[in-house]
């Protein structure tokens, strides 16, 4: 019975040391699978996504275009919860990609205006 005791106390020395105390007092996942570090990059994966897409901006239609702007706005209220400077860089970089998204639609306009 003492060598399972002494073999909790290691296991639980080598999670706290491992993952911190906050993984081992709260619910932040398991050892091998810790959840936070998932959840705090989901935004980088859509901000990755919308950002990619600037690159093929011009043979995007408005409808997509439109939609790429809305997922903008709704990232922009994630990136504002980060700290002070990976949220300037961001915002900054998620305003440029809005911006370009903004201006093909007014491209695309304009050419509809001008068609005879």
């Amino acid at each position: 019975m003492k060598w399972f005791k002494a073999l909790l106390i290691a296991l639980i020395t080598m999670y706290i040391s491992l993952w911190g105390v906050p993984y081992f007092l709260e619910e932040k996942g398991n050892l091998f699978f810790p959840l936070r570090s998932y959840a705090e990059n989901d935004w980088r994966v859509e901000f990755n996504d919308i950002c990619s897409k600037t690159n093929t901006a011009m043979s995007l239609t408005k409808e997509e275009l439109t939609s790429l702007i809305e997922r903008c706005d709704k990232l922009k209220a994630t990136i504002e919860t980060l700290d002070e400077t990976p949220k300037k860089v961001y915002l900054k970089r998620l305003q440029m990609c809005r911006d370009m998204f903004v201006f093909v639609i007014e491209n695309i306009e304009k050419k509809e205006e001008n068609k005879p």
